[in-house]
């Protein structure tokens, strides 16, 4: 009896944390250029300084977060660049885009194989999404600002974010110093277009959403090509493993290490 309240309160209190979670400092934005628009929440550093140059990431929410309200896609990753620790030792510009209802980060197909168990199906090349080109214009858009350090541009994301994060890199190669990619995926045949950016590579081995062999097979044709890339698989994750990378205590430190 006694376990159970105990149980009990740890649940309780771990509803009133995420109720008090207070995302009010990362301030609402819409970019819109022609066609295209995407809510975004952004993430400035403490004492800002408009004359100085700061690293930014741009970080993509998995499908649960799909939405309009442009908030939801705060809800796993937004606590971390908001810690006091981070804020001091890596001031950054942080980004949340949010993907709408109707469309998804990556290029990619589901379909049922014949046990009835939905397979993703990455695509190699094809046009982008809805989504993914808007938001391709709109990193543009950041990188035009005088206080964003070009040679210092992360992307990262988790689940369907992963997945997007891949796509970006293959998008755009050339404009990213580091990634990170948590129970996300590729086709293999894109991993030549984004060889030379480094990239830490996240996964829960027993997820049982996304495939780990997702993540496993793009690590391993990275490898297998002589490039940088970090790989951890969590054994006892399921598919919230971006918990498990969060807590890596040199994951934000490796990933602000790179410059191009």
């Amino acid at each position: 009896m006694k376990f159970i309240y105990s149980l009990i309160l740890a649940q309780l209190c771990f509803i009133m944390t995420i109720k008090a979670q207070d995302f009010s400092q990362y301030s609402k934005g819409i970019f819109v250029k022609g066609k295209d628009s995407m809510n975004y929440r952004v993430l400035l550093p403490e004492h800002f300084d408009s004359a100085k140059t700061y690293p930014v990431v741009f970080f993509l929410h998995g499908s649960g977060e799909n939405g309009s309200d442009n908030e939801l896609q705060l809800k796993n990753g937004g606590s971390l660049f908001l810690r006091s620790d981070v804020r001091k030792n890596f001031p950054s510009i942080v980004v949340f885009p949010q993907c709408s209802k109707n469309s998804f980060w990556s290029n990619t197909k589901f379909e049922k194989d014949s046990t009835g168990k939905t397979q993703i199906i990455f695509v190699k090349g094809g046009k982008p999404t809805k989504a993914m080109h808007a938001l391709l214009k709109m990193v543009n858009n950041f990188l035009e600002k005088p206080y964003v350090s070009k040679s210092q541009v992360f992307v990262g994301g988790l689940s369907a974010g992963g997945m997007g994060a891949y796509e970006v890199l293959r998008r755009k190669p050339k404009m990213f110093a580091a990634a990170f990619a948590i129970c996300g995926g590729d086709h293999i045949g894109n991993v030549y277009k984004y060889r030379n950016v480094p990239i830490w590579i996240f996964h829960g081995a027993k997820d049982p959403i996304v495939n780990p062999q997702y993540s496993k097979v793009i690590a391993d044709q990275l490898k297998a090509i002589g490039r940088e890339v970090k790989f951890t698989m969590y054994a006892d994750a399921g598919h919230n493993s971006w918990d498990n990378a969060f807590a890596e205590p040199f994951f934000l430190p490796w990933l602000y290490s790179h410059k191009k």
